[in-house]
């Protein structure tokens, strides 16, 4: 199985939806856009700007007092925190983050495990801080110590095993796959057996919803990297994840270098971790696997 180009759009970090409509909010060159699922990108939230930073990830909010469909990034410069962008584009800060480090993780609690609050992660040297942010702005530390993690971090729906309700975790440098539980304690779910370090190893993650879908991952051209990207959004169809066992409930983590794709199924009794899809050798993969319905 292997990923291929979709779109093309100039630099994509990352995807995140679906919305209410099926589109996948974009974020590309520092703006946000909607895909759609035959392929169109529209512009979306016009006055919005990057915040800041090379990696302003973004994470669309479910139901609840976030506002459903409202886009939430983090600002890296100065400031450090989320912003939350109106359809406008007009932002306001939602919170300000006093851990050290890098802000570079970002996600919705869609379970109800971390009080359906926005998790952020920021790392710093070999570890990293998650913090939990309600809809007030409200900011409370899950742990200060948890391993180095970034990327496309996600919630474990119910039905991942003993993992359900944790936070999903990729780290890239040492190719684990961790899960930070509500109480801060952090357990390895397994290793990626891809290759791994700076630039290379698992990036990206994403749980496959039920129904006919594909999943999207941005491919950002990076000139100078071993993977210099390809400037597209990658697409793996339906038939292709069905054809490699992959079903609903199952996590995909894919490698910043290169689109290497591995599929983790958890139960009660344990997890299994199988390579199932790679992309163009150049790929250089970005922020979330989302997934978008139709063909």
């Amino acid at each position: 199985m292997h990923w291929t180009a979709f779109v093309h759009t100039h630099r994509p970090l990352d995807v995140a939806g679906p919305r209410r409509d099926g589109a996948i909010v974009l974020a590309a060159a520092g703006r946000l856009a909607l895909l759609h699922a035959d392929g169109t990108v529209t512009p979306y939230a016009p006055a919005y700007r990057s915040p800041g930073g090379e990696e302003p990830y973004i994470a669309l909010a479910p139901n609840g007092c976030f506002g459903r469909d409202t886009v939430y990034a983090l600002r890296l410069g100065p400031g450090k925190g989320v912003v939350r962008v109106a359809a406008s584009g007009r932002t306001r800060v939602l919170a300000r983050l006093s851990a050290r480090g890098l802000a570079d993780g970002i996600a919705f609690d869609r379970t109800g495990t971390f009080g359906h609050r926005l998790l952020v992660t920021v790392n710093a040297g070999s570890g990293s801080t998650v913090d939990a942010i309600d809809c007030h702005g409200r900011v409370t530390a899950i742990t200060a110590h948890a391993p180095r993690i970034e990327g496309g971090i996600v919630v474990a729906p119910h039905g991942f095993g003993r993992f359900a309700g944790d936070l999903i975790a990729p780290d890239e440098r040492g190719g684990r796959i961790y899960a930070i539980t509500p109480r801060g304690r952090t357990i390895l779910i397994g290793i990626s057996g891809l290759p791994h370090g700076p630039d290379i190893g698992v990036e990206s993650a994403g749980f496959v919803p039920r129904g006919a879908v594909s999943a999207l991952l941005a491919d950002r051209l990076t000139p100078g990297n071993r993977h210099p990207g390809d400037d597209v959004v990658l697409r793996i169809r339906p038939a292709a994840l069905r054809d490699a066992g992959v079903r609903a409930g199952d996590l995909l983590v894919a490698s910043e270098g290169g689109a290497r794709t591995d599929a983790v199924r958890c139960h009660a009794s344990g997890c299994v971790i199988r390579h199932v899809a790679d992309g163009p050798a150049v790929a250089h993969g970005e922020g979330h696997i989302a997934f978008i319905a139709g063909r």
